[in-house]
């Protein structure tokens, strides 16, 4: 999986920090991720659950609401609804690289902000809630004795998981005037409630409220012995796993090809989206991604295919040396090869030539003699000596 760092402007303009997380092959659908109420995208089980689903061929996006982890913008501005408007932005902004969300999954008040956001996106086909309150005013338990002050005295200093946030009346105002019940049956998408029995954050009476009103297509999984913020490895990808195999019977994947390959066959396949990001199989057991920096007009999400070329180099020496170490009982304790690629003047006018630097570090209790004949067995590799030779390429157009 690849994790790539975007923003796009939330609701004040200001720009939210987000993960697009991609899978290694082509992304059979994408999905947004809300994190919950004074999270950030790179919590435990944002991040877990993101790269299972990318491992199953999902694209996420998460992001960070405004004003938390690292968004621009004031948290103590900020309400439900702005959460609900800054998910529409990010669907928006997902449409345009060419990946419109068919999947939203909410955490705890992200929860119930995506199923406020979910009518207003149109593409959306499927909606997860995992430990969601049933009404977003729900969270107010959370102020406990202080929000009496918050109401006296227009806004009050909250700690919230550890840390203290400014909390004003204007969002006890919204989420006390946030409905969700009432809209349930309008949701218009098939809905999976998922919340853990021993959940002491947001009962499980809330999920029985939620399931309850909304219409079907409609599904329940427990979470069983999960916490509220599911920090056990184990919960967050099983809740992954499941969310994957639900959500496949109602998302349009198109015709999706599997990536893989004939043996000895390296098969690269555009990836159909902004950039020149290819995805490559290498026979049918593994996977490659190749790539462009950005100014070259790409993403910089894997090796240019130069750099590939010179990784093929750098590999084909290790093993040489280390087989020839091997069969000779040369005390060979590491080997670590760097190598370069630059295009430089061949003497003819204006022509080039391909120039590779390669720099070999050995490790061991070695003689000079020894240290020599491996410089020697090094320019002898298959890859070195395919670089050095005249080589055919034969194309056939089918």
């Amino acid at each position: 999986m690849k994790s790539e760092r975007v923003t796009f402007p939330g609701h004040t303009g200001e720009a939210l920090a987000a993960r697009l997380d991609l899978p290694d092959g082509p992304a059979h659908a994408s999905a947004i991720l809300a994190h919950c109420f004074t999270c950030s995208k790179d919590i435990p089980a944002a991040r877990r659950i993101a790269l299972r689903l990318a491992q199953r061929g999902i694209a996420v996006l998460r992001f960070d609401f405004t004003g938390l982890g690292h968004s621009a913008g004031e948290f103590a501005n900020t309400n439900f609804s702005s959460n609900v408007e800054d998910l529409v932005l990010a669907a928006e902004f997902l449409a345009g690289q060419g990946m419109p969300a068919q999947l939203i999954i909410g955490h705890s008040l992200g929860g119930a902000a995506v199923l406020k956001a979910a009518p207003q996106i149109a593409t959306l086909r499927a909606v997860v809630t995992i430990g969601a309150p049933a009404e977003p005013a729900h969270v107010a338990h959370n102020f406990g004795g202080q929000l009496e002050d918050i109401r006296t005295h227009g806004s009050a200093r909250v700690k919230l998981s550890g840390r203290e946030f400014e909390i004003k009346r204007q969002f006890v105002e919204d989420i006390e005037g946030a409905s969700l019940l009432a809209d349930l049956p309008r949701l218009g998408r098939a809905l999976l409630v998922m919340h853990a029995p021993r959940d002491t954050q947001v009962g499980i009476e809330n999920a029985a409220a939620i399931f309850t009103a909304a219409r079907h297509p409609k599904s329940f999984v427990t979470l069983d012995d999960a916490d509220h913020l599911i920090t056990r490895a184990e919960d967050a990808d099983y809740a992954a796993d499941i969310i994957a195999a639900w959500s496949s019977r109602y998302l349009d994947t198109g015709p999706v090809e599997p990536l893989t390959a004939p043996e000895r066959v390296v098969r690269a396949v555009d990836a159909r989206r902004k950039g020149l990001r290819q995805n490559i199989a290498v026979g049918a057991r593994h996977r490659l991604i190749s790539d462009e920096p950005l100014d070259m007009g790409g993403t910089d999400l894997g090796p240019s295919p130069y750099e590939l070329v010179s990784a093929g180099l750098a590999a084909c020496t290790s093993i040489t040396l280390r087989m020839y170490a091997s069969r000779k009982d040369i005390p060979l304790e590491g080997i670590s090869v760097d190598v370069t690629h630059a295009k430089r003047d061949a003497g003819d006018a204006g022509s080039k030539i391909d120039h590779f630097r390669r720099e070999i570090t050995l490790t061991g209790e070695l003689t000079a003699e020894q240290r020599a004949k491996l410089l020697e067995i090094a320019g002898k590799c298959p890859v070195h000596r395919t670089l050095e030779a005249e080589a055919q390429v034969e194309t056939i157009l089918l």
